[in-house]
């Protein structure tokens, strides 16, 4: 019987708007909002919104977080500036882009928005205000072909670039009745096999770009709210309490990494032959021999880290739960 503990439980992590923060959802009611209603505020504060991901498109860093919010970046990070105009004021959670113009965003109310003119503008694709049942993750391969994730099991698929949108129907994990894990976030490897990183230390895998799914377990049995394929094709994931994990072998068998923390990991990025991460509570990591092994540092601030992407020069560029991350020096960016 579900409780009014789990239905606060939902409220607040809606409210904290992170794929993270979804991991108890499937116990809960959705939790009444205000539907979409209004376009996202262009504001003075927007650089300390909470972002929530962030993606190169071309030479361009797109971030996008709390109330349809995206920040664009031409210099590496180093200056921000608001998007022109983006229709919702609802919490973006994930964005993709195939190439510098091309891209999509999703979050909140189901919402799929796309842009073509390198996030300046954006317009929606897809919503549904009658329940919101969030989208953590999105993954195009290409300009036409496109997965999103997220609440409970939710997973669609499109091949004309987001114009429709089909419900994929799941299978449920074994020993259990139905599918109603959270999926809290998407990538993909060289080979174009999709990975969806999920609670109960699961993780999905597609080989036909999201049409039919398989459940990999890893042994853990916490969330896993991020992953990454690494250089030479070894996977990993990472999430709850500074677990990560590593697969040699496609997501047949996997390795728990030390990463010498406790604080959860949000995000991984490739960084030339190596990895780079972060996490809540300042957490930094990388790793230079392809995920086998991270080195560790603590921001002095100890931010709740939320996402990154390496400029063109290799460095990192990070967001948190108060905006923009500024340097605290070189061992702490990697500038």
């Amino acid at each position: 019987m579900k409780t009014a503990l789990s239905t606060l439980a939902l409220a607040c992590q809606l409210a904290l708007a992170a794929p993270w923060a979804a991991q108890a959802a499937r116990d809960a009611d959705a939790v009444p909002q205000a539907p979409i209603a209004a376009p996202a505020a262009r504001v003075p504060h927007a650089a300390q919104a909470a972002m929530l991901a962030s993606v190169r498109a071309g030479s361009r860093i797109v971030a996008v977080g709390d109330h349809g919010v995206v920040l664009l970046s031409d210099d590496g990070g180093k200056t921000h500036r608001q998007a022109q105009q983006v229709p919702v004021d609802v919490t973006l959670t994930s964005v993709s882009f195939v190439d510098e113009r091309r891209g999509w965003a999703v979050g909140h109310w189901g919402v799929v928005l796309n842009t073509v003119d390198g996030g300046e503008t954006w317009r929606v694709q897809r919503s549904d205000t009658h329940e919101d049942r969030p989208l953590f993750a999105v993954h195009f391969f290409d300009a036409s072909q496109g997965v999103a994730v997220g609440l409970w099991s939710l997973v669609l698929v499109t091949s004309d670039g987001g114009a429709h949108w089909q419900a994929v129907e799941m299978p449920a994990p074994e020993g259990a009745r139905r599918a109603d894990l959270n999926l809290l976030g998407l990538f993909a490897d060289a080979r174009g096999r999709l990975f969806a990183p999920a609670e109960r230390g699961m993780v999905l895998r597609s080989d036909d770009r999201g049409q039919h799914w398989r459940y990999l377990g890893t042994g853990y049995t916490g969330s896993f709210w991020t992953g990454i394929a690494a250089p030479d094709g070894a996977l990993l994931v990472a999430g709850l309490r500074g677990s990560m994990y590593r697969s040699g072998d496609d997501g047949q068998t996997w390795q728990r990494i030390d990463t010498h923390s406790k604080s959860s990991i949000t995000a991984l990025a490739l960084a030339g032959a190596g990895i780079v991460g972060v996490g809540l509570d300042g957490l930094m990591l990388r790793s230079r021999d392809g995920g086998v092994s991270f080195e560790t540092e603590i921001r002095t601030d100890r931010l709740p880290l939320t996402a990154v992407t390496l400029d063109g020069e290799g460095h990192p560029v990070m967001y948190s739960r108060q905006g923009i991350v500024k340097a605290e020096g070189a061992g702490a960016s990697g500038r």
